[in-house]
């Protein structure tokens, strides 16, 4: 053990929470890593399971008119609201909103594409260590477009991704895609954009369990139960957990959704909104076979083929987090995906429904809490938690350390709100 290791404690195991724990501990820190369920279970359970290597532009606040307009009757697949949730964030969607304006964006993309372009490297460092290679498939995700407008779009788009931050793709005619996904059932798809560098995971919870459970082969401690009170002492912090008071000299917040209440009751505010999302698994008809994953860009879901059957995901929500969930929103997403692909029966007993954490700028919070010595944070991922934990957890170790870190930590300050 390090002369320089210190007690740390990491509240919640979700991928960025896990992520954090295991290059902490891999750097010979004394870790706890804290969650009241088993690891990877929240949000990181639910999502489409796609490490994004090509999503180095966040998701934007829609600001055209036609945009708008079709958003305003909430009847759309890709993106649904509650009036209640839209008034309860109000400040932070706002501040969303202008942040997507042409000259603010420009200059959130590249902090974002520094974290993104790292994210393969990073999980595949922490697959390997895991022994999780089984899970992983490494041929990319198509994004199927219905308009041959929506298609160009698309490909002008990638081309400059690819100048600017090495994103590699194929485009797929109509003919081109029937070769690939024959089972397709729908005939007026104009082709699809081959994002050919991101990583799929046939099961995401497991994957995040797979690095939790190679953490504590290197001695890191999980344990289980609910966070009930966090305080500063001395030169510390000490939180209770289920009746029991654990130490340390220094904490992680990595509780997603969950964070800002719990900062908040330290007297520091961070802006933070939720985007829900819900999934359901499903088997396929007549023998058919989806090959890859699939993104419905223009109607807004995705299919999955996974472990527990082809995932379908849907788009975003806005919504209180703790509002109950509304189907509405997965029953038209369905009811589209059985027009493009033969699925079968509901394999689930219920719906999965989870948040995620967003930012009015679309950057994460990474770094130390500003005025609460040993307090660091790390949440507020937005769509790409899955993705980009395992580069937020080995930066949180090297600014812990007192190193040089692969990126300026600058952008992602919680104090630059």
């Amino acid at each position: 053990m390090s002369p320089s290791a210190r007690d740390i404690l990491v509240l919640g195991a979700g991928m960025v929470g896990v992520c954090v724990a295991w290059h902490l501990r891999r750097r010979g820190h004394r870790v706890t890593l804290v969650d009241r369920g088993a690891p990877g279970r929240e949000t990181s359970f639910g999502n489409a399971g796609i490490i994004q290597r090509e999503a180095v532009r966040p998701y934007r606040f829609p600001r055209d008119l036609p945009t708008l307009l079709r958003v305003l009757p909430n009847r759309e697949i890709d993106i649904r609201y509650r009036p209640s949730g839209m008034a309860g964030a109000m400040g932070p969607l706002f501040h969303y909103w202008r942040h997507s304006a042409p000259q603010n964006y420009a200059h959130i993309v590249p902090a974002y594409a520094a974290l993104i372009t790292r994210s393969v490297e990073t999980h595949d460092e922490m697959i390997r260590a895991a022994d999780a290679g089984a899970l992983i498939r490494q041929d990319g995700y198509l994004k199927v477009f219905r308009t041959g407008r929506a298609l160009d779009s698309e490909c002008h788009q990638a081309e400059q991704n690819a100048a600017g931050y090495g994103v590699t793709y194929q485009v797929l005619d109509h003919a081109a895609l029937a070769r690939k996904e024959p089972h397709l059932s729908e005939g007026r798809l104009a082709g699809a954009v081959h994002w050919t560098q991101p990583w799929t995971v046939t099961d995401p919870g497991a994957l995040v369990a797979a690095y939790a459970e190679d953490f504590e082969r290197r001695g890191g401690h999980f344990q289980r139960g609910t966070l009930e009170t966090l305080s500063r002492t001395g030169q510390g912090w000490r939180a209770q957990v289920d009746g029991e008071t654990l130490s340390a000299e220094r904490v992680v917040l990595a509780l997603g959704p969950w964070s800002t209440p719990w900062l908040a009751r330290q007297g520091l505010q961070v802006p933070l909104f939720v985007k829900r999302g819900y999934h359901m698994h499903y088997g396929a008809r007549d023998d058919a076979k989806l090959n890859h994953w699939l993104m419905d860009a223009e109607t807004g879901y995705l299919l999955a083929p996974m472990r527990a059957g082809i995932r379908l995901t849907t788009g975003a929500e806005l919504a209180r987090q703790e509002a109950p969930p509304n189907l509405q929103q997965l029953d038209a997403a369905e009811a589209a995906a059985r027009r493009l692909f033969p699925l079968g029966e509901r394999l689930d007993p219920h719906p999965w429904m989870g948040a995620r954490p967003c930012t009015p700028d679309m950057k994460p919070v990474i770094g130390p809490a500003p005025g609460l010595p040993g307090l660091w944070l790390a949440f507020g991922h937005g769509h790409q938690g899955f993705t980009l934990g395992p580069v937020t957890g080995k930066l949180i170790g090297q600014m812990m350390d007192g190193e040089n870190t692969d990126v300026d930590m600058a952008p992602y300050r919680a104090d630059r709100f």
